[in-house]
């Protein structure tokens, strides 16, 4: 007889797919956003993400800080939720990098040519640089891979049904 306590042998109860998504959809929004701020920062791009969210809105002193930009990157990861959650109600059933990719660019699109106008301090997307074209196209094709890789082995591992038995048999 052992004297490992019962919590020992008991499971966490899993997480659901949609759960795990949500996670993928704020954790990418943290880092891709957070590597844009790097971007902008060594003059990669002329927008960041608290371009978009702090500076469009706000023209205070601590608009231009890094705190500021800390902030707008929470909120990036905040409203990377909705993107998460659009992309496993719509795509979590296709596999590979190229849906994740197609899905990037056409976020890319709606950010830099169709919402421009909510946000004042960023300039006319025929204003920006080509090196911000290229930069935020590359980070937005690369959360849309993040995203859409993620969730869909996510999903696709879920569903897939387990070989337990199997394996305790040695087969």
């Amino acid at each position: 007889m052992t004297d490992k306590p019962k919590e020992q042998y008991q499971k966490e109860s899993p997480q659901t797919v949609f759960t795990k998504a949500l996670t993928i959809g704020f954790s990418g929004g943290i880092l891709w956003s957070g590597i844009g701020a790097l971007t902008y920062f060594f003059h990669f791009s002329e927008v960041s993400a608290a371009s978009f969210l702090i500076r469009s809105y706000l023209q205070n002193d601590w608009s231009g800080t890094w705190l500021a930009e800390i902030l707008a990157i929470i909120g990036v990861g905040l409203l990377s939720l909705v993107t998460a959650m659009l992309y496993y109600f719509t795509l979590k059933r296709q596999s590979g990098i190229w849906p994740g990719a197609v899905f990037g660019i056409i976020l890319w699109g709606l950010v830099f040519v169709v919402l421009t106008p909510l946000f004042p301090a960023i300039p006319n997307f025929m204003e920006l640089t080509s090196d911000t074209w290229v930069t935020t196209g590359c980070l937005f094709i690369l959360y849309g891979v993040f995203i859409g890789y993620s969730i869909s082995y996510e999903f696709q591992e879920f569903n897939q049904p387990s070989n337990s038995y199997s394996k305790e048999q040695g087969v």
